[in-house]
This record gives C-alpha cells, structure tokens and sequence, in this order.
C-alpha cells in the first residue's frame, strides 16, 4: 500500500507541475494556485505515512547527528512521508513564484527555468526566481 500511494502522490504532482508550467493562466491552474489545494491533499498522505506508522516520537531534529540518525532509520513509510513534505513545500513555492511573476507582470518564459528548478532543487529554484525579479526589470525598454 505504502508504494502504491507513494507512485499516485508522486506521479499526481508532476501533472500539476505541468499546469503550473504549460498553462498558468488556465481557469484550473489559478484556482489551484489560489488556496493550498494540492499541499492540503498531500497532507493528508503525509499524515497516514509519519503517524500511521510511528511517528517522529523519538527523533532529533535539533542536531545533524539527530537528522542522520533519522535517516538512517527509516522506514519506507518515514521516507514517504520525507517526500511528500518536499512535493508539497515545492509546489506551494512553485505556485508563489507563478503568481508573484504574473503580479509583477514578469514573462512566464522567463520563470520556466526557476520552476523546473523548484521542482527538482527546491530552494535553487526560489533563489533563481528571486535573480530573474531583479533583472528582469533591467531588461525592459524604457
């Protein structure tokens, strides 16, 4: 069961991924990025794996010692539950920086890079975002 809901979480977010990047401007795709919709669902995913199956009861998160320790003990269910919290933390920013660009009327060809960084490096692709916020005005004609 813990393989089969990890492939729908993970296979499910690269579809909404590819509203967020192919069609950003689509009635479904803002509606998505409006309210923490996808997040919210894989929260729930994310529950069922860290509490249905031990919890972090005993883990410490305020050492490196204590984080490698974690991983080095988990369980398919506590790696699971590790994954969803990067899908859902990735495309809540990758969402941010969709609607922060439209605001800011920033290209959506420009922010294509920084979304598949998100995606795939998470933190690089905020970082990239925040490069092309500053440049981008630069760029334009006045």
């Amino acid at each position: 069961m813990t393989s089969l809901l990890f492939m729908i979480c993970n296979t499910a977010i690269v579809l909404f991924w590819m509203l967020l990047l192919f069609f950003p401007r689509q009635k479904i795709t803002l509606s998505l990025m409006a309210f923490p919709w996808i997040p919210l669902v894989l929260s729930f995913f994310y529950a069922y794996f860290l509490f249905g199956f031990g919890g972090l009861a005993e883990a410490d998160f305020s050492s490196l010692e204590g984080i490698l320790k974690l991983f080095k003990e988990s369980t398919p269910e506590s790696a699971a539950a590790g994954w969803l919290h990067y899908l859902a933390f990735d495309f809540w920013m990758g969402c941010w920086i969709v609607t922060h660009s439209q605001q800011k009327d920033i290209p959506h060809l420009w922010i294509v890079l920084p979304l598949f960084c998100t995606f795939l490096l998470g933190p690089m692709g905020v970082m990239s975002y925040t490069l092309i916020y500053y440049i981008y005005p630069l760029t334009r004609k006045k």
